[in-house]
């Protein structure tokens, strides 16, 4: 290939955190520093990677946007003989999402996000204007088109402007967070951006958990046949390096007539697209040849299980965590989250706790015990029994005459809380909580008792996918990991006698099926029953998760996984009179 007409491209995929402005530049610059050697003319980083995503209310406040320009001030200095994209906070008398392109210890020039995502988990309108200009930047004669995220979603938007105003490369800086089948969408978006703009693509997305949000990676290079060339990992850091062909798309273009034939809105914009030179001529330095990179294919199942894994390890790490403790029931669920745990941390750092009460069976106990043996990790058992029967003493005058019922149930599952709680507070451990999604969905979980914790990292796994998860977990390990004993025995809360989750729930199977139709895909009541279920049981779901709205508000934050997860995804009033 002639490396007069090629440009070597280097994606740096970091996980930042937010509000670390120090860490996160200083990464940057080992990113560059690793580039210069390789020969890489062009680094580009993820959307805000300054700041790190999302910086939410830290973005009102005027001492954060000046620091993290002062760091970017550093990172120029730091920009001798490379061309740089790295995404920040710009501000004049207002504040945008912005990105930089620095080259040889200068700032040539600034674009602005045009399109502020308003949706699911996205506030940008709250904190950010809009940007009114599509610039294109020359480096090494080679037109280059920026864009930040949400702006490459859009077929007519600012890509399409910047290629017919004669980028070939389209440069995108992204913080696109991850649900399951989110990458089959973005690549195929990306693929229709490349072939529409007779482009090669360049897509760079951050990794790295931030609070309720996984960012996977995934990054992308797409040429101008809509072919992937280069790929970034999932949920890893990675250095995606790839010599670019600039000919290729041009000859493309050539020979695509149709090609000038802009849309009206293209037509429109075209005066607002202006050209900045960044650097004239190609870099004349010999460049090393690049190794061969493998890439492990992922299927749903197991791009999970790492999303969850990278979700716990982040937040434990990022908030200053050293170890977590479980409440082991013997159950699938706090077996899984165990499991994922020490997948995370390390089984040095997980402390499993069995809290039996007289209605825990002796299989329960067991299970939580060979569990805890097969993972290696810390494990203690704590007896709720003598607590349970104080409480029910204390209780026993205000509760006379009245039959015992869920209140009872509910005290064991608070003792064992205020249990978790206490180790907390006095070891410093992180108590991450076992609650699922179908759980969390219909209530039924125990405020300040199961639901209890610091991080939940199964609120929006639906029951059907933990055991998925757990069998995927022994097959990947290809050892029982998680007991076959817990994966083949009926769901139970065991706070009564026989108790089992199907006296007070449809089968999961039927149940998660309703409770994605209606959490997620917001169907009527009447819309799920024509696809196939019963009116009273698909009536009763809906009000079990809509009276259960007080109940989330109130639980910890968990790890999203899906396209619409409770919290910043689905904002429903508590006080809410409206019904299907």
């Amino acid at each position: 290939m002639d490396k007069l007409s090629t440009l070597r491209l280097g994606l740096a995929q970091i996980n930042t955190t937010v509000g670390d402005l120090s860490g996160n530049t200083n990464k940057i610059i080992r990113f560059i520093d690793k580039a210069k050697p390789l020969g890489v003319e062009l680094v580009i980083f993820p959307e805000l990677a300054i700041t790190g995503y999302p910086p939410e209310d830290l973005l009102l406040k005027p001492q954060f946007i000046k620091q993290n320009q002062e760091h970017l001030k550093k990172i120029i200095r730091h920009s001798s003989e490379i061309t740089l994209v790295v995404g920040f906070v710009d501000s004049d008398s207002d504040t945008y999402n912005a990105a930089a392109v620095i080259c040889n210890n200068k700032l040539t020039g600034v674009y602005h996000k045009i399109y502020l995502p308003n949706y699911g988990v996205f506030d940008e309108n709250r904190y950010f204007q809009p940007g009114t200009q599509c610039p294109i930047f020359t480096i090494h004669n080679i037109g280059i088109g920026i864009t930040i995220c949400e702006d490459i979603w859009h077929k007519d938007g600012p890509a399409a402007i910047e290629a017919r105003t004669g980028a070939k490369l389209l440069v995108n800086i992204s913080a696109s967070p991850y649900h399951a089948g989110k990458k089959h969408t973005r690549e195929r978006m990306l693929t229709a951006r490349a072939v529409d703009n007779v482009a090669i693509i360049a897509c760079n997305n951050l990794i790295g958990g931030q609070d309720e949000l996984v960012f996977d990676g995934n990054s992308l290079v797409i040429n101008e046949k809509g072919e992937v060339i280069a790929q970034g990992k999932q949920f890893e850091e990675d250095f995606i390096v790839v010599d670019l062909n600039m000919d290729f798309a041009f000859r493309t273009q050539l020979h695509r007539p149709q090609y000038g034939k802009e849309p009206h809105l293209v037509r429109r914009e075209l005066r607002q697209a202006n050209k900045m030179e960044v650097s004239s001529q190609f870099s004349t330095i010999d460049k090393p040849p690049l190794p061969s990179r493998q890439l492990e294919k992922m299927d749903d199942v197991a791009e999970i299980y790492q999303a969850l894994t990278m979700g716990i390890r982040d937040y434990v790490n990022k908030n200053g965590f050293k170890k977590v403790v479980i409440g082991l029931s013997g159950g699938v669920d706090s077996s899984l989250v165990a499991t994922i745990a020490v997948d995370a941390l390390g089984a040095a750092n997980i402390v499993g706790v069995s809290m039996p009460s007289r209605y825990t069976s002796s299989a329960s106990k067991l299970d939580a015990e060979l569990l805890a043996k097969n993972l290696g990790i810390e494990f203690s058992v704590i007896s709720i029994e003598k607590t349970f029967i104080s409480y029910l003493e204390t209780l026993a005058s205000p509760f006379n005459n009245t039959r015992s019922d869920v209140t009872e149930e509910n005290l064991q599952a608070r003792i064992r809380g205020n249990i978790l709680f206490a180790l907390s507070n006095k070891f410093g451990w992180l108590v991450l909580s076992c609650s699922n999604k179908s759980e969390t969905a219909t209530g039924y979980a125990t405020l300040y008792g199961d639901m209890a914790g610091g991080f939940a990292p199964l609120q929006d796994v639906f029951k059907t996918m933990v055991f998925e998860l757990a069998k995927y977990k022994n097959c990947q390990a290809g050892r029982e990991v998680i007991p076959h004993s817990v994966l083949n025995k009926a769901p139970s809360a065991e706070l009564k006698p026989n108790q089992k989750d199907i006296d007070t729930l449809p089968p999961y199977e039927s149940l998660d099926s309703i409770l994605k139709a209606y959490v997620e895909d917001d169907l009527s009541i009447n819309q799920i029953v024509a696809n196939g279920f019963d009116h009273e049981i698909v009536t009763k779901v809906a009000r079990l998760v809509d009276k259960s709205e007080y109940k989330r508000r109130q639980s910890p934050p968990g790890i999203k996984i899906t396209p619409k997860g409770f919290g910043k995804d689905r904002r429903l009033p508590i006080t809410n009179r409206f019904r299907d």
